[in-house]
C-alpha cells in the first residue's frame, strides 16, 4: 500500500485530520488525527457499528462511557466500544489525539459536517439527520454541553 496523503477538515472549532480512510484499509479501520478547542466535546451518542480507541497525544479529555466517567491525558487511551453511550469533553487545554475507529468509514462524517457549515449546537437536527446516516444517534446533551460543574 502507498502512503496516503491526509485530508483535513475543519468543522465546530475542531481540526480532523483523516490520516488513513475506509477506502485506504478496505473498510477495516479509520484514523483521525484531531484537534479540539478547550471544554468542546460531543452530545452523548451511540454508534451502531464502530468501536473507537481515543489516544490522547496533547491536553486531557474526560470521558463518559456508558456508567463510568474517566479522564485520560498524554499517552493514554480510552476505548469506546459499538453500540455504547458516550460523550467526552477536552479539558481547559483543548486535546489534541489521535482517534481509530474500526470498521472505517465514520471519517465521512466529518468531511461532511466541514463542507456543510453546520454548527452545533444551532444546527443539531440537521447535524442529527447526518450522523443519523452514519450510523450514529444522539441521545442526549454530552459532557461538553452540561457544563464544568458535571465532569
Amino acid at each position: 500500500m502507498t502512503p496516503q496523503t491526509p485530508r483535513t477538515h475543519h468543522w465546530n472549532g475542531a481540526s480532523y485530520q483523516t490520516l488513513l480512510a475506509a477506502e485506504d484499509t478496505g473498510g477495516s479501520l479509520s484514523i483521525l488525527l484531531v484537534a479540539a478547542p478547550a471544554h468542546s466535546g460531543p452530545p452523548s451518542h451511540i454508534h451502531a457499528a464502530e468501536d473507537e480507541v481515543f489516544f490522547i497525544l496533547d491536553g486531557s479529555i474526560d470521558f463518559q462511557v456508558g456508567q463510568d466517567r474517566f479522564t485520560c491525558g498524554p499517552m493514554q487511551t480510552a476505548f469506546v466500544p459499538r453500540g455504547v453511550v458516550h460523550s467526552f469533553r477536552t479539558g481547559p487545554e483543548g486535546a489534541r489525539g489521535l482517534g481509530v475507529m474500526t470498521p472505517g468509514g465514520f471519517e465521512g462524517f466529518f468531511a461532511e459536517m466541514a463542507r456543510s457549515g453546520l454548527q452545533l449546537p444551532q444546527d443539531l437536527a440537521a447535524v442529527r439527520a447526518i450522523a443519523a446516516r452514519y450510523g450514529s444517534h444522539f441521545t442526549g446533551p454530552g459532557l461538553a454541553q452540561m457544563g464544568r460543574q458535571d465532569a
